[in-house]
């Protein structure tokens, strides 16, 4: 292992007594790696990151979270979605939406997303090395420049790996990126399909096919499933079937896809063919089968570091991989693959590297998930068969927006917010939202449940009026009434 002199300057100007280049190297820009970084930076480490040139904020921001949810906000904007419930489902604000205009805002968004995030390194004295790494051992990287030509070598005393993943490929299909892609392909779309097959209906496929039926586009989803994203709560998962329908989506679900391929000289030259024998044409396919760790380039197996079948790396409760000074958080470990953990577990990562306690024993705990299709979709806590399968008792209590002063203002006529609860106690178990605002609603049941508090406190609570928050009032109510006798 190479090695250099026996003391580093660290943050601050300060003398380290490490002999390694760096105290702690971090391989991803992401949400976890970014703070994984300025989490050690802040304890007076010497912290690098390493980021292939022209993706920094990984995923997340280039490919992932932050174009997606920026896409979605230019389709209800330009489609004028949000404001069928009350104008007509005919009402649009523009009528020719091209793939420029939906594109236009999502790369200002993430060119001021990446400005943040260098700002925030250059503040906490992160080096950034725009360069790709690969394991030499354990301790030692490989750094080669984005032109290829130049390679150099450090080393870490620390190693957090944050390289997010990558849309999984069959080698059997013919992508193309254009009429055959996978969601890390959407922002280089040249044109806007008028059908598209939709292969695969996790969240990123639900999210996108929901997006493009709202701008009027003919989409078909497949997958194996025989409902749509069946960990949800089977009301919550059950209306946005419903919801999707009205939107002219086909739904071909409990089939799976055998082949597909590019015909030449037709208006919509993707087919799909299903197992069931059926025959599938669209003007393009987004193919969304999951994702795998991008951990391929990193010759993890220099380093000793075991990884699964999908090329994720297992962790303990700490995010350590079975070589104990590497860790790996955010997406590269698999569930619950949210920006909102990862975040969380970079800077758990950091601390524990550097012998610090959890601030909060118990790590992250309890957390919301937000579904960004058309409409939105928040959850946090039990769904109704989970308690079953578990044998605990629930009470329920409904909310629809159609019944709330502030849904009928903004035209929502489908939303719905579900509490779920402890006949006994009158605890909190879970809570499901489908609606505009949904992941921002779901932090008041959040909070409620993280003390511990009791749907009586909802129903006693004072609300601004008119809003949508109300709708925890009116569920809590709801709920009491039924354990009336």
């Amino acid at each position: 292992m190479a090695t250099t002199s026996a003391g580093r300057t660290g943050r601050g100007g300060q003398r380290s007594d490490s002999p390694f280049d760096y105290q702690m190297v971090v391989i991803g820009s992401g949400p976890s790696g970014q703070r994984a970084a300025i989490q050690a930076a802040k304890l007076g480490k010497r912290v690098a990151v390493i980021e292939r040139a022209r993706t920094v904020g990984g995923v997340c921001v280039n490919t992932g979270t932050i174009p997606s949810k920026t896409f979605r906000e230019a389709v209800l904007h330009l489609s004028g979605y949000r404001e069928r419930g009350i104008y007509g489902s005919s009402y649009r604000v523009k009528q020719d939406i091209t793939i420029d205009d939906l594109l236009y805002r999502v790369q200002q968004v993430v060119r001021s997303e990446i400005d943040v995030i260098r700002n925030q390194m250059t503040r906490n004295r992160v080096e950034l090395i725009e360069s790709t790494a690969s394991f030499i051992d354990a301790h030692t990287l490989e750094l080669s420049s984005a032109s290829g030509h130049g390679r150099r070598q450090i080393t870490t005393e620390r190693v957090v790996i944050a390289c997010g993943t990558e849309a999984s490929r069959d080698p059997h299909i013919p992508f193309d990126g254009q009429r055959i892609f996978t969601s890390d392909d959407v922002l280089g779309l040249e044109f806007l399909p008028r059908s598209i097959i939709v292969v695969g209906a996790g969240v990123v496929g639900v999210e996108y096919a929901t997006m493009f039926a709202a701008l009027g586009v003919r989409v078909t989803i497949v997958d194996k499933r025989p409902v749509l994203l069946p960990f949800l709560d089977h009301e919550i998962s059950a209306a946005l079937t419903y919801v999707a329908q009205q939107s002219n989506v086909t739904m071909r679900l409990g089939e799976e896809v055998a082949e597909i391929h590019m015909l030449e000289g037709v208006s919509k030259p993707v087919e799909v063919r299903l197992g069931s024998g059926k025959v599938l044409h669209a003007e393009a396919t987004l193919y969304s089968i999951g994702r795998s760790g991008a951990t391929t380039r990193l010759a993890l197996d220099r380093a000793g570091v075991e990884v699964d079948s999908r090329c994720r790396i297992p962790v303990n409760e700490h995010f350590q991989s079975n070589v104990p000074h590497i860790y790996a958080v955010g997406d590269v470990i698999g569930f619950p693959s949210l920006a909102s953990t990862s975040y969380e577990q970079g800077r758990a990562a950091a601390r524990h590297a550097f012998g610090l306690r959890e601030e909060h024993e118990g790590g992250i705990g309890l957390f919301p998930y937000g579904i960004y299709t058309v409409p939105e979709i928040s959850t946090i806590g039990k769904n109704e068969d989970e308690l079953t399968a578990a044998g605990i008792p629930y009470e329920i209590g409904k909310a629809h927006y159609r019944e709330i002063s502030r849904g009928q203002i903004i035209g929502d006529r489908t939303g719905m917010l579900k509490i779920l609860f402890s006949p006994e106690d009158k605890k909190l178990l879970g809570v499901h939202i489908m609606g505009e605002g949904a992941s921002e609603l779901i932090h008041i049941g959040q909070t409620l449940m993280a003390h511990n508090g009791t749907i009586g406190y909802l129903a006693d609570a004072v609300f601004n009026f008119p809003t949508l928050a109300e709708c925890y009032k009116t569920a809590a109510l709801d709920g009491l009434n039924r354990l009336t006798v």
